[in-house]
């Protein structure tokens, strides 16, 4: 018999708090962790490219060495701040006394006949004149139309964010299946599911992870990791794979888009 749902709680500072719940977590990071938590370190890992990889560390590590040995219908991921809520609870006032109150722990009746779950997305434009001219200008001089568009590009909120041209380097070595409509996503969408979280079936997590890290072993050769040093670029892997996430699940699964909540302050 398979079980409902597993949820995996990425961290880079231990949550205990949340130990107790019925939340698997996974330490990243230089922090020391208890037993309570996945030793990302351990068996096949890329635990040295944590700073690049940020919680992709962990999911890597899953693929290789735990997600053939699940039993569970339904397996997702989530993070240290950001986390999964019922559906009952949008709308709802959610804080760190409230919050297990909140977590989302079994499928929602709505995920029937779908195999993936996203995070609702976010929406990438809005910049302030001022700011788009001084972070943007490379993309303004390319198309001065920007100046007068109201909603920016995924691939313009990209270059104004995480370096002019990153995007367009990383897309120029994606698989030949994908290159030109993940191209043509990030210039015609302006919104996109964040945080790299998502629950799915476990035959599409694999194939998700088969799709993902071969791509971005070969932005690898793009990218020195020596010249990712900022916030901009520190997280680089991570960035590619969020904006990437979106395009995949949107083309290759039945999914639904859920409720998640940010608690900063956690």
């Amino acid at each position: 018999m398979k079980y409902k749902l597993k949820l995996y709680c990425v961290t880079n500072k231990p949550l205990p708090d949340l130990e107790n719940t019925e939340l698997k977590f996974a330490g990243v990071g230089k922090n020391k962790f208890s037993t309570k938590y996945i030793d990302t370190s351990t068996d096949i890992n890329i635990f040295n490219k944590e700073e690049y990889y940020s919680e992709l560390t962990f999911h890597y590590w899953y693929w290789k060495n735990l997600l053939n040995k699940e039993n569970y219908e339904w397996i997702g991921f989530c993070q240290k701040r950001r986390f999964w809520i019922k559906k009952k609870s949008e709308n709802k006032i959610i804080d760190k006394k409230n919050m297990i109150e909140h977590l989302l722990f079994e499928p929602e009746n709505e995920w029937e006949n779908k195999d993936a779950v996203l995070c609702n997305p976010i929406n990438v434009y809005g910049a302030k004149k001022i700011k788009l001219i001084k972070r943007g200008w490379r993309n303004i001089l390319s198309d001065p139309t920007l100046l007068f568009k109201k909603k920016e590009s995924i691939k313009v909120h990209f270059d104004m964010h995480h370096t002019f041209g990153t995007l367009d380097k990383a897309i120029s070595v994606l698989n030949n299946y994908d290159r030109d409509d993940f191209r043509e996503y990030v210039n015609k969408n302006n919104s996109y599911n964040p945080h790299i979280m998502f629950i799915a079936k476990p035959a599409i997590i694999n194939k998700w992870f088969e799709a993902l890290f071969p791509w971005l072993e070969r932005c690898e050769k793009k990218f020195r990791f020596d010249d990712l040093v900022n916030y901009d670029t520190g997280r680089m892997f991570a960035y590619l794979a969020e904006r990437y996430l979106s395009y995949w699940f949107k083309k290759n699964t039945k999914y639904k888009e859920e409720n998640w909540v940010q608690l900063d302050n956690f």
